[in-house]
């Protein structure tokens, strides 16, 4: 049944990345942290994420704001290293905890935020870059931190989903290499039939979400991201809860 539920949230989650140039970590994360614990389930998170974030790269290339992107980028980077450390000492159960934590505020900070008055500057952007790579790390889930700073400097939608695919590519595969050198028994020991399965369900969101493009609306795609994170960080900090009680 958490096995349908994952391959069913990848699925949505790669057309809400499609469709709003993220969600697909958002949604998907946490029910893969519930299925291969805190650790392994973010490794699964970000390698997915990577891979779908390169499978629409092509088809938003022109719009990317390069310059944002490379301060952003290495804000980031600098935000794995201490997340990716973190993670190598935490008891797996206040990973759970902590992961759907985050990714419940996250998304409150994301609903309430408004935009801010004249240029918000390099220190807004390092802030927001490196929030996002270490939440990346910790979570598998580093677009929270990215839709506060592209609200609070007004940034239009479309270059914001293009320039965020390379962006989640560079932390995704950063938060990979990090746990690679701090805690390689991290990575997921997964059959090859799953790893097919999860890549059948990617194809087929993008596909679905490339369609959904042309008739769903930017606020009815965000709505759907905020409803399945909600309940999936819900879930991840009461199975986290448990095994503390």
């Amino acid at each position: 049944m958490l096995i349908a539920l994952l391959l069913l949230a990848i699925l949505v989650g790669a057309s809400l990345q499609r469709l709003t140039g993220m969600g697909f970590a958002l949604v998907s994360a946490p029910f893969m942290v519930l299925l291969l614990g805190p650790v392994s389930g973010v490794v699964t998170a970000n390698i997915c994420g990577a891979t779908a974030s390169a499978l629409i790269l092509g088809r938003v290339v022109a719009d990317i704001e390069w310059r944002k992107f490379a301060g952003l980028a290495l804000a980031a980077l600098v935000g794995v290293i201490p997340g990716a450390l973190l993670l190598k000492v935490a008891p797996a159960a206040w990973l759970d905890v902590g992961i759907g934590a985050l990714i419940i505020a996250g998304l409150s900070i994301t609903l309430f935020a408004r935009p801010r008055p004249g240029d918000p500057g390099a220190g807004t952007m390092f802030a927001a870059g490196a929030a996002s790579g270490g939440m990346s790390v910790l979570a598998g889930v580093g677009g929270p931190a990215m839709s506060v700073y592209a609200v609070a400097t007004r940034w239009g939608q479309k270059g914001f989903a293009a320039t965020m695919q390379p962006y989640f590519m560079v932390t995704s595969l950063a938060s990979i290499s990090a746990k690679a050198v701090t805690n390689p028994a991290s990575f997921p020991d997964l059959p090859a039939w799953a790893w097919i399965a999860v890549c059948l369900a990617m194809v087929l969101g993008l596909v679905a979400g490339e369609w959904a493009a042309k008739h769903v609306t930017h606020d009815a795609g965000r709505l759907l991201v905020v409803i399945l994170a909600f309940a999936g960080g819900a879930a991840a900090m009461v199975r986290g809860a448990a095994a503390l009680l």
